[in-house]
């Protein structure tokens, strides 16, 4: 059996940082509220002129430093956005041609903040079915430019990075103590849309518009629905939650992590919380979380890890992966 085996990670948060200090003195906030309801502590924005694709190429870089590859090893990148530079050409192949690429193939792929799980069950697919060998898969936003900064509902929750990872073809035995993707799970309903979505498009209003979500609703969903794409996921391989080393989860709220972690029978300590530094980066927030684990020794070979995210749509998917 062929595995998509995760060769590196890598990261990039803009040098822009705005604490909730800084927010508290922009709306009706304070540092306080935000940490209580959410465990945000700051974000990053990116710099005028400081791109998606910039981002994400810088992820993507660390990555292949990480993974010890260059580009011209990579015949496909997959970058997960809400966010790109131009409604079109996709940002994956600014980001082919930042990286130096002349070749290979390059696509977006939109599922907001489940993008980077749709982008990576997308390449194992791709890698698996032999068409392919070597893939970047990048999770990259500037979400900071589709905020209502007055909306202190929205505005507080969000900020910009990107994070990616390596993913290489290599042949497995086909139990589930294969290192790499051992199995993934998607979903989808559209009659959420108007829970968390954005209030324009070049199709409709022919302008960017703000994000507007109804956080009550969506927190609902989000814990049911994680939870129980993670069981599904681990149903797969004939695991269950007892057998994971480290839940990899979307950072959107702590609450929601906490409460998804407690539906599971999950420790909270078996969970890599990264939203106070970065808040929600969207579809980066997840291998953001992972790269930092990596990077600092928590994750070790042979861990089966557990990847979730969901975003508007409603979008939500996990991933099992064995490190």
């Amino acid at each position: 059996m062929i595995r998509a085996r995760i060769l590196g990670t890598g990261s990039y948060l803009p040098a822009d940082v705005l604490t909730n200090a800084d927010l508290a003195a922009r709306v009706d906030t304070s540092d306080e509220w935000i940490i209580e309801r959410t465990g945000i502590r700051k974000r990053h924005i990116a710099a005028a002129g400081e791109f998606t694709s910039d981002l994400g190429t810088a992820a993507a870089r660390r990555a292949l430093d990480a993974a010890g590859l260059a580009s011209a090893d990579i015949d496909l990148i997959i970058v997960a956005t809400a966010t790109p530079d131009q409604t079109f050409p996709a940002c994956a192949t600014v980001i082919q041609h930042k990286l130096g690429m002349a070749g290979g193939v390059a696509f977006d792929i939109a599922a907001v903040c489940s993008g980077f799980l749709y982008a990576l069950s997308v390449a194992d697919a791709l890698l698996t079915s032999g068409a392919y060998r070597t893939a970047l898969v990048i999770g990259a936003e500037t979400f900071s430019r589709l905020l209502d900064w007055e909306d202190r509902a929205t505005c507080v929750l969000f900020g910009d990075g990107a994070g990616a990872v390596v993913l290489r073809a290599e042949t497995g035995t086909g139990s589930n103590q294969d290192r790499g993707i051992l199995a993934h799970r998607l979903h989808s309903d559209g009659r959420y849309n108007d829970m968390l979505f954005v209030d324009g498009g070049p199709g409709s209003t022919g302008t960017v518009g703000k994000l507007r979500m109804k956080g009550r609703e969506v927190f609902r969903h989000a814990v049911t629905n994680l939870a129980a794409v993670m069981a599904e996921t681990l149903a797969v391989i004939g695991l269950t939650p007892a057998d994971v080393d480290w839940v990899v989860p979307h950072q959107a709220n702590l609450r929601i992590l906490e409460g998804t972690a407690r539906k599971l029978d999950l420790a909270v300590d078996r969970i890599v919380v990264t939203v106070d530094a970065h808040a929600n980066t969207s579809a980066a927030s997840v291998p953001l979380a992972l790269d930092t684990a990596v990077r600092d020794g928590r994750i070790k070979p042979n861990d089966l890890l557990l990847l979730e995210a969901m975003g508007g749509g409603f979008t939500w998917g996990a991933a099992a992966v064995r490190w």
